[in-house]
């Protein structure tokens, strides 16, 4: 009769050479870290002169200045009012003309064909007008972002609401939910991934739109200062403003991840390994 193995003869044994485990922050710093080296090299070197890219020591050094002095926050508070004002028109629309298109096949036949007309239109080529129509104030500003964000949401919330699976809808009916039922409780929650991916996209738009909106006669905003700089040739103020763009447009991508976690808990989803 042969012996029974030892149980500890069974653990593996862990390997002595593993490497520790890198927390993940520190793993997506890597990146960016080496880019700022190898920066920073190039333009002590000379090999990047200051006229072409200041260097990122010059560059934090303007952007503490500007903070010091008040210009960076007034500058980035004018621009955040302009991207919420624009962000509220333009989803109100979008959505609201994305409901009418979805739930409804008359409300399809008379708001699809339009929208899908309307965006094939270069949103940016509609400044001359804007202007005409609405003056070189905040106007043309805000309704430039909310037309760029409203046709995001408008596509992702209509897929959202037709992409939802049609026996979920019967199981609905089957449990004695009317249509105004099925609407809560089946269709919008259906639909609410697709309005995150566009309320992502809008975001990524909004920043874009606004970038175009305060070359219209703007006197103040990070799109004032940078055309300042670009007169002045301050490279190391339109790096500022550039990154300070990158920033916002960052935390507000964190946002609507944080809304999804909130909001999606019912939907697990592939994570990577």
């Amino acid at each position: 009769m042969s012996a029974i193995p030892d149980v500890e003869s069974l653990t593996p044994s862990p390997r002595s050479g593993r490497l520790p485990v890198v927390p993940r922050w520190l793993r997506r710093a890597v990146g960016p870290l080496l880019l700022l080296l190898v920066w920073q090299m190039c333009s002590a070197t000379g090999v990047l002169a200051p006229e072409v890219l200041a260097s990122p020591g010059t560059i934090a050094r303007s952007a503490a200045t500007l903070v010091a002095d008040g210009t960076l926050p007034t500058a980035m508070g004018v621009s955040l009012r302009r991207v919420a004002a624009g962000l509220v028109i333009g989803g109100a629309v979008g959505v609201t003309l994305a409901l009418l298109s979805g739930l409804s096949r008359l409300g399809e036949d008379l708001v699809d064909a339009t929208v899908q007309m309307l965006r094939t239109v270069p949103w940016v080529g509609l400044i001359p007008l804007l202007i005409i129509w609405l003056g070189i104030g905040e106007a043309p500003k805000v309704a430039l972002i909310a037309l760029g964000t409203a046709f995001h949401l408008y596509l992702n919330v209509y897929a959202g609401i037709r992409g939802v699976d049609a026996q979920l809808v019967e199981a609905g009916q089957s449990l004695g939910l009317g249509r105004w039922g099925l609407v809560r409780h089946v269709v919008l929650p259906g639909a609410l991934p697709g309005a995150m991916t566009g309320l992502r996209y809008a975001l990524a738009t909004a920043w874009l739109a606004l970038v175009f909106g305060e070359s219209i006669n703007a006197d103040a905003g990070i799109g004032f200062l940078m055309n300042q700089a670009r007169e002045f040739f301050r490279t190391d103020v339109i790096v500022v403003c550039l990154v300070v763009y990158a920033f916002l447009g960052l935390l507000a991508d964190a946002v609507v991840r944080t809304l999804e976690r909130l909001l999606l808990q019912w939907r697990p989803t592939f994570t990577g390994r």
